[in-house]
């Protein structure tokens, strides 16, 4: 597992315009934007105590589909996965800062999103994840895709990129290799995206803002 870090503040950074900027800069322009090293240090700290407090165990062999249609496919995802628990008080720095970040974004390019999900990745030596969407037009409330990397010290060679393709030819835009605290963010209807197999194990966190489907009171799940 991760090394176990103590004594970590979970003081919540202020807004930062400049970062959120960026952000909203590169969605509205090109629809995704990559910004290495750019998670606020208390953020990452906290993701990482977080992360150093869980077993193994709990991490489950992630699935796809959706709801009810969810089953495990090895041949196309063999990663690890971890729903993060909104009341876990590590949790709290990075739920604030996506909550300042939704709504910078909602003021920002009226996207109206709602709520936001989240979970650790895990992805041992020689996992993959095959490429794919994250949601499908018409058919999802994740409007925006956020991944994050929680790994200490990686280098070129070792592997485990996400590659983005373009939405309309599949060419690939990028290869973005997992350093820590790296941000990726883009437009979970449009952008086919996979993880590469890496020779050591990867730690990421993914998100995503959502819109409330939400009809006549029947609360629309969140995954």
């Amino acid at each position: 597992m991760i090394q176990h870090f103590s004594d970590i503040t979970r003081r919540v950074p202020p807004a930062d315009d400049d970062l959120f900027e960026r952000i909203a800069s590169g969605i509205e322009t090109q629809g995704y934007v990559i910004l290495p090293t750019a998670l606020p240090p208390p953020v990452t700290d906290s993701l990482l105590q977080y992360l150093s407090v869980l077993e193994e165990e709990r991490f489950h062999q992630a699935q796809i589909g959706r709801g009810l249609e969810q089953t495990p496919n090895p041949f196309i995802r063999r990663d690890k996965i971890f729903w993060m628990e909104e009341s876990h008080p590590n949790a709290k720095c990075w739920l604030d800062w996506t909550q300042q970040l939704k709504t910078y974004l909602n003021r920002r390019l009226f996207l109206g999103l709602f709520s936001f999900e989240s979970h650790f990745a895990l992805y041992h030596p020689g996992d993959f994840y095959k490429k794919h969407l994250d949601a499908f037009r018409g058919e999802s409330n994740r409007v925006l895709t956020l991944v994050t990397y929680l790994n200490m010290g990686w280098e070129p060679d070792q592997g485990g990129e996400l590659v983005l393709y373009h939405p309309q030819d599949e060419t690939e835009i990028c290869k973005v290799v997992p350093t820590f605290g790296t941000l990726i963010l883009f437009l979970s209807e449009e952008f086919p995206h996979e993880v590469l197999a890496a020779n050591r194990d990867r730690y990421s966190v993914a998100g995503w803002f959502r819109v409330n489907t939400s009809i006549n009171h029947q609360i629309d799940p969140p995954r």
